[in-house]
């Protein structure tokens, strides 16, 4: 599995941080960008294509038991393959004195925070709009239990792609193994709205990542 398509803003500011962006299930890279005028204005980015066509867009994981969902070892296998083809293509696109944050939806949810777990010492923090967790143990993950990197983690109260069980897992697994802002909106469904967006800029400010916006 490789990237192939990548739609960039790259400058030359090695102070700022370069946003990562992962589409979910049957979207494409043109998604998730314009979403970073809301949370962190001007931020410099790299909006991924995810290899495997699908529909009119594209997935990260070829097989799944609902809506783009996989479980399981299969989970777990997909779920590394996507992160380590990810990690690839930003080791050969951004240089490394550039901080990386990782930032996705859904199956980009679930892949913004396996990248810390793939490769703790490259990425500063993620934003995991309505991921969900793979739960197999990673090499990286006794090391994000003494970092604790700074993680967020939204998802709708009204958002029924994934069962009590995995939201609890994904909650669990981050409060040992990051500096956890969780946030739960009422009435969302598999969405993201603007009090998300506005929660993520404060916790993208909070650690130095976007600047305060007026």
């Amino acid at each position: 599995m490789d990237i192939t398509k990548a739609l960039t803003r790259i400058r030359s500011n090695v102070s700022t941080p370069v946003f990562v962006l992962l589409h979910g299930w049957g979207s494409n890279e043109y998604d998730l960008p314009d979403l970073l005028r809301f949370c962190a204005p001007d931020a410099d980015y790299a909006s991924l294509r995810a290899p495997i066509e699908y529909g009119m867009g594209y997935t990260w994981f070829g097989t799944w038991d609902h809506e783009g969902v996989p479980s399981g070892e299969s989970l777990d296998k997909q779920a590394l393959d996507a992160a380590e083809a990810i990690d690839r293509w930003v080791t050969d696109n951004i240089d490394e004195s550039r901080r990386v944050v990782t930032m996705g939806f859904s199956q980009g949810g679930l892949l913004a925070g396996h990248m810390l777990r793939v490769n703790p010492d490259r990425y500063m923090a993620a934003v995991s709009f309505s991921g969900w967790l793979a739960p197999g143990e990673l090499p990286g993950d006794a090391k994000l239990g003494e970092t604790t990197p700074p993680v967020f983690y939204g998802h709708g109260g009204a958002d029924t792609i994934f069962s009590p069980d995995e939201l609890a897992a994904m909650s669990g697994f981050w409060q040992s193994h990051s500096t956890l802002t969780e946030k739960i909106y009422p009435g969302m469904e598999h969405s993201i709205n603007m009090p998300e967006l506005r929660d993520v800029s404060t916790f993208l400010q909070s650690i130095g990542a976007a600047r305060p916006t007026f």
